[in-house]
């Protein structure tokens, strides 16, 4: 999993987010959570692969950003990405740069 800053205000993260990889990309957004203000937007444009694990940090990254009167936005998710977001129904919990039809 690459992780990388791309702003301030900016994550993109690449390859798997699963089990293997779940503590480094947490780590990666709380620390961009605690850094800024306003929205944070993670680009997952190049995340190929998504478990159970990784959406759970997805959805803690959430909270805390909630906690901090801040939001995560999730930017370019792919069709496949999409679909299970749908499936888990976290495209209704979740922030989405542009609005998903379902």
């Amino acid at each position: 999993m690459g992780v990388s800053i791309a702003s301030g205000h900016e994550l993109v993260l690449s390859g798997p987010l699963d089990v293997r990889n779940a503590a480094e990309v947490r780590d990666a957004l709380h620390a961009a959570l605690s850094a800024g203000s306003g929205d944070l937007y993670v680009d997952v444009s190049e995340v190929d692969l998504v478990d159970a694990t990784g959406l759970g940090v997805l959805v803690g990254a959430h909270r805390r950003a909630g906690q901090l009167e801040r939001r995560v936005v999730l930017r370019e998710a792919s069709p496949r990405f999409l679909r299970i977001l749908r499936i888990t129904r976290l495209h209704r919990v979740l922030s989405l740069e542009s609005p998903v039809h379902v």
